[in-house]
């Protein structure tokens, strides 16, 4: 696995009530719920980037109330003119 850094302003720790570490987790889980939601990752590959296994990841989705389906309107459009 690959490590980044990144410079974080001290003053985000005290605002966000977080120790570097918790800080650097939730990171990891935000970027890939947001990566998720933006359709650029796979569930899989969310879970992976969260540190955590498919399962862990969904209930962690509920948890924060994410919705677990991604679907492109587009696509969506579509599919209803079909039926």
């Amino acid at each position: 696995m690959t490590s980044v850094e990144i410079p974080v302003p001290e003053s985000l720790f005290a605002a966000l009530r977080k120790a570097p570490h918790e800080f650097a987790r939730e990171m990891r889980i935000a970027a890939s719920i947001h990566w998720y939601q933006q359709g650029a990752i796979s569930m899989e590959r969310a879970a992976e980037t969260a540190g955590m296994s498919r399962p862990e990841y969904l209930v962690e989705l509920a948890r924060r109330r994410v919705d677990v389906f991604v679907v492109d309107e587009v696509d969506l459009a579509r599919e209803l003119h079909r039926a």
